[in-house]
């Protein structure tokens, strides 16, 4: 798939509201989740975008498998199929994913959904703090049940590789790894079995994508920000993080800056597993 345009690939906040008013508006999925605070059920019910249906990332976003897979390996598409339909997900119509942390949980919805064959999903740019600042009204309490939806999902719209395949990109120095640069070189780490990187992959913390207001930084700056990194305009890049969550926020940056992302869904998580993998620690 050609990278997208800002347009396609992201909704302000006034422009979610409009088109939440309109005839056919698109299902808003809230993915609120973080290390330590996987469950934003309870957040959700306390604010949300009106409407907004919670998506549960542990459960519905991701599979389970044996370590060597990853913390969060990539769910069989039918189960994410059921799990789309139970949000209310139906043809033809457009959806919005949104969090309250940059799109950095979002934007695995925004990938899965995408990877399953839905063209018209877009991450909500700021997420829940861009809707607040633009004075728009939220919802509180107890949800209600969306009515079930119809889509139908099939998998690979968007590639993927595993570990040898990542190991060839970072041989030839187009692995990128979007986790904080301290857990890149080896200095933290907080949940894996053991610290550092794949070796030949380059640190690129996927919050450098964002402005001082949580927001994606213009197509210009991504392109040279990934520029820099020794990946040119329309070139193939693989993508990697601790489970394969944050990578697809890279992916949707490098997107933005009209790269071509592959994303590493097992991630660090599913090399650090197996001790046959090299392990590259310090800058």
């Amino acid at each position: 798939m050609d990278p997208g345009t800002r347009e396609t690939l992201l909704v302000d906040a006034p422009a979610l509201a409009e088109a939440l008013a309109a005839p056919s508006p698109p299902v808003v999925l809230d993915v609120r989740w973080a290390l330590g605070r996987p469950d934003g059920r309870d957040a959700h019910r306390a604010e949300r975008v009106p409407g907004s249906v919670y998506v549960d990332l542990e459960r519905e976003l991701a599979g389970h498998g044996e370590p060597v897979d990853g913390r969060h390996p990539l769910p069989a598409v039918a189960d994410l199929q059921a799990a789309a339909r139970r949000w209310g997900v139906r043809r033809g119509r457009g959806v919005v994913v949104l969090d309250d942390v940059g799109g950095l949980s979002a934007a695995r919805a925004w990938w899965l959904l995408r990877w399953g064959g839905l063209d018209d999903v877009r991450l909500l740019d700021g997420g829940l703090a861009a809707w607040r600042a633009a004075g728009l009204p939220t919802a509180s309490g107890e949800p209600e049940d969306p009515v079930p939806g119809d889509v139908d999902l099939a998998a690979g719209h968007l590639p993927v590789v595993d570990a040898d395949g990542a190991a060839d990109l970072a041989a030839r120095g187009r692995l990128l790894d979007a986790r904080a640069h301290e857990r890149y070189t080896g200095e933290v780490e907080p949940v894996d079995p053991r610290a550092g990187h794949v070796p030949g992959a380059l640190s690129a913390p996927t919050a450098d994508n964002l402005d001082a207001d949580g927001r994606f930084r213009d197509a210009h700056e991504l392109s040279r920000r990934f520029a820099a990194l020794g990946v040119g305009p329309g070139e193939e890049v693989g993508v990697s993080c601790g489970s394969g969550v944050t990578a697809a926020h890279e992916a949707l940056a490098l997107e933005l800056a009209g790269r071509r992302p592959v994303l590493f869904a097992g991630s660090w998580s599913a090399w650090s597993n197996d001790p046959a993998r090299p392990v590259a620690v310090g800058p």
